[in-house]
């Protein structure tokens, strides 16, 4: 079975310092065995400090952008009080996981946990 996992920006930053369970993630796509999702988003979020790397983690990684997954986020945010716009693009990614019923990649599991209800099932793994 091939499982899919949605990078967050802190999973793009592990993959491009190389740590080992990122590069894990990158094993298991390249032998077939997991697909990599990126929501648009993280990508404008991610991008502010240029490295070589980048367009090699880019290419191994499907990036999506979706109306729908934009107004799952709409709503998740709409419910929730005191937000900034960090969350929006966290919103996003759950978003993505939830419609794509994967598995969230991150760096920064507590920042997720405010939307976990919003988003029942989606799993958040600490990379």
């Amino acid at each position: 079975m091939t499982s899919t996992y949605v990078l967050d920006t802190s999973a793009l930053v592990a993959a491009e310092r190389g740590k080992a369970r990122m590069v894990g993630f990158f094993q298991l796509a390249r032998a077939g065995r997991a697909h990599l999702v990126v929501p648009l988003p993280v990508v404008a979020e991610w991008w502010r400090g240029r490295t070589d790397r980048r367009e090699t983690i880019l290419a191994a990684t499907r990036v999506v952008a979706s109306l729908a997954t934009a107004q799952a986020a709409g709503v998740a945010l709409s419910r929730l009080r005191g937000v900034d716009a960090r969350l929006t693009v966290d919103a996003m990614v759950m978003a993505t996981a939830a419609m794509l019923d994967g598995i969230v990649l991150t760096g920064d599991v507590a920042d997720f946990e405010r939307l976990g209800g919003h988003f029942a099932g989606v799993v958040v793994l600490s990379v």
